[in-house]
């Protein structure tokens, strides 16, 4: 129902194709094709020209960085400085998501320097520090996500997410500030820069607005100059980064013929060798130049063509089908973005299994907070064994176990390491006589292996839709992209379908793919709206056609009360700029703020609020304060709602003034 500080609002949706017979809540349902208003390039366009450059930043789960690019030269897109620190066999172009604060809850130190700052303290010390990593999944694992949600550090104590999120775009805003200004020798302004920040395109609307305010909170834009901040679509930005693609910058992995004198069993291995040579040597300069002419790959793409982008990363596995409208290149995505907790961190999460597997779950648990240094360096050293897991690896790979870990065993348990992997059943784990852990490369499989099923599986489902037949191309993008084992399972599972491409810089792609998207935001053209949302109204009773138990009676009026008005529907396609436009009423004269519950559903026939699977996801708030008070007594503020963008915005008139009528839609505060 929509309801309003004045009670509850008889908010007789007029929508604006309505005739004025329905308008008075004539039982006449209200058509399904919402009246669309194709915007027309207006004053926003005058906005994109004052902003000097547009700095991106990828912020994952695992790791993180920002590239950027000047809006006079938009062909070059440089990546930021080296950081320093850095772990052996790891490429450290982006940095590690992880967070340390001082006992006082204040912000320490971000990325390699808070690991090893935390690494470095007395343990009797550290326990009192707050280190976090891998927070972000926090946010697409929370089912109400809201301001208050909380986060765990290292050491068992919370602090508020929010601060965690905005004290890492903040490090990140002043890391690329101060790079910004030593080149250009004087000092730059935030105010000059537009900021993108990179989300997974599965994440509901709640986690894009929590990054938005951390964004705000952080200072990189304000709720009164939204625009200077966009939030862009992980899988998107490598869609739009793989139609610029040559060929000396991917491997082909359906390729029969040599790619650059391999063959295609060589490719998998030796491509891979052969693109990090490439990359290292063109890693001093960190400038990529982007050719304004449409990649080789894209020149092989007509009209209509469709691709998939499967982006692995840390956290999340997003699938995006894209078709390609030319001359431009335009894109238009076919079906809404499916994927789910996938990422690369499943692979450690069995290795924590196996370990509790091993030396017991309860000894793990206490190990990871008496001991949480130790237990990051574990897993340090595990993520560089993880890395050089193969399909065709004979030999075994050992993985160092700290100190502490044998010690602490030992004083726990009053037995060995040693004792305990002779007598746990795990065949493939061995104890080495250098103090060290000896997996099998089967071992080592065994661990990928849920976390690839899973995203074969979840590919497997989208290509038996229908959408998605034809596929011509699919990209494999993102950081777990790199694994070898998951490039093998995917050329296995789709090879003969369509040809399966891996941009060289497979970690970097979505970062530079989000500086593009950041000069020109309007390049995707159509989405997919990935729920139904709608709000609940009064209609006029049919008797026979409505339940009885919805009836009200109003002043002698009969009403049918909770009827779902649609906006948009599951997997409906949506331009660019196209609006869902909609008129309310306050109840009284006398009210100055109309809120209405906005209600979302997976299914796409929806007739009432009340139904299974109906749920109440925000607000969409009109704020009637400062307009004339010289009004008719039935004041109509028509609102217009967008769905065709990376977040659902709204805006909205008084219909007899003209003028505009602040509104917003909160999908955290509600």
């Amino acid at each position: 129902m929509a309801e309003t500080e004045g009670g509850t609002a008889d908010a007789v949706s007029t929508p604006a194709y309505s005739s004025p017979a329905k308008s008075l809540g004539d039982p006449g349902i209200t058509p399904l094709s919402p009246s669309h208003i194709v915007k027309d390039s207006d004053a926003n366009d005058a906005v994109e020209q004052s902003f000097l450059v547009v700095v991106a930043i990828d912020f994952g789960t695992t790791s993180s960085g920002y590239a950027y690019s000047f809006t006079k030269e938009p062909e070059c897109i440089h990546v930021m400085r080296r950081w320093e620190g850095g772990d052996p066999g790891i490429s450290n172009q982006k940095t590690p998501t992880t967070i340390l604060l001082t006992p006082e809850r204040k912000f320490h130190s971000f990325g390699y320097a808070a690991r090893d700052f935390y690494h470095d303290l007395d343990p009797s010390e550290s326990k009192h520090w707050l280190y976090f990593e891998k927070f972000k999944m926090k946010l697409h694992t929370t089912g109400n996500l809201t301001m208050e949600t909380d986060l765990t550090a290292a050491n068992g104590k919370k602090v508020k997410a929010i601060e965690i999120f905005a004290y890492a775009l903040q490090f990140f805003k002043e890391q690329a500030l101060k790079e910004l200004s030593d080149q250009a020798g004087s000092e730059f302004e935030n105010s000059e820069v537009r900021w993108v920040i990179t989300v997974p395109a599965i994440w509901k609307q709640p986690a894009k607005q929590f990054m938005r305010q951390a964004a705000y909170k952080a200072g990189m834009a304000t709720p009164e100059n939204p625009e200077q901040l966009i939030i862009a679509l992980e899988p998107e930005a490598a869609s739009i980064y793989c139609r610029k693609l040559r060929l000396h910058q991917m491997i082909d992995l359906s390729s029969k013929a040599p790619v650059n004198g391999y063959n295609a069993s060589d490719t998998i291995g030796a491509g891979f060798t052969q693109a990090k040579e490439y990359i290292r040597r063109n890693r001093q300069s960190r400038t990529f130049l982007v050719e304004n002419v449409i990649g080789e790959i894209w020149s092989e793409l007509e009209e209509g063509d469709r691709y998939i982008v499967v982006d692995s990363g840390g956290g999340t596995v997003d699938l995006t089908v894209h078709q390609i409208r030319l001359p431009e290149g335009h894109l238009k995505e076919l079906y809404k973005a499916t994927g789910g907790p996938y990422g690369s961190v499943g692979v450690d999460y069995e290795f924590e299994k196996l370990l509790c597997k091993i030396f017991g779950e309860d000894f793990i648990e206490q190990f990871k907070i008496k001991r949480p240094a130790a237990w990051v360096d574990l897993m340090i050293a595990f993520e560089s064994r993880k890395r050089a897991a193969a399909p065709d690896r004979t030999n075994p790979l050992n993985i160092t176990l700290p100190f502490s870990f044998i010690d602490y065993y030992k004083k726990f348990r009053g037995h060995s390491v040693e004792h305990a992997l002779r007598k746990s059943n795990v065949d493939f784990v061995k104890w080495s006589s250098q103090g060290m852990l000896r997996m099998s490369p089967d071992a080592m499989n065994a661990l990928f292996k849920p976390t690839i099923d899973q995203i074969i599986q979840h590919l497997s489902d989208l290509f038996e839709k229908p959408e998605v037949t034809n596929v011509k191309f699919l990209f494999l993008v993102g950081g777990f992209a790199e694994a070898p084992l998951l490039q093998q399972a995917v050329q296995n599972a789709f090879g003969s379908k369509c040809r399966i491409i891996i941009p060289q810089d497979v970690g970097l792609t979505i970062l530079k793919g989000a500086v593009l998207f950041g000069l020109d935001p309007a390049v995707i053209k159509v989405r997919r709206s990935p729920l139904t949302y709608g709000v609940g109204v009064l209609n006029r009773f049919v008797e026979g056609k409505h339940p009885p138990e919805k009836l009200l009676v109003k002043d002698g009026t009969r009403w049918c009360t909770d009827v779902f008005d649609k906006f948009i529907s599951a997997d409906q396609s949506v331009a660019l700029g196209e609006t869902v436009s909609r008129s309310y009423t306050p109840a009284k004269p006398s009210q100055l703020v109309i809120v209405i519950n906005i209600y979302s559903s997976e299914q796409d026939n929806v007739s009432f609020i009340t139904e299974p699977g109906v749920k109440k996801c925000g607000t969409l708030r009109l704020d009637l304060t400062g307009t004339d008070t010289l009004v008719p007594t039935r004041r109509e503020i028509k609102t217009l709602m967008q769905f065709g963008d990376t977040e659902i915005k709204a805006m909205a008139i008084d219909v007899a003034t003209s003028k505009s009528v602040k509104a917003g839609i909160d999908f955290l505060n509600y």
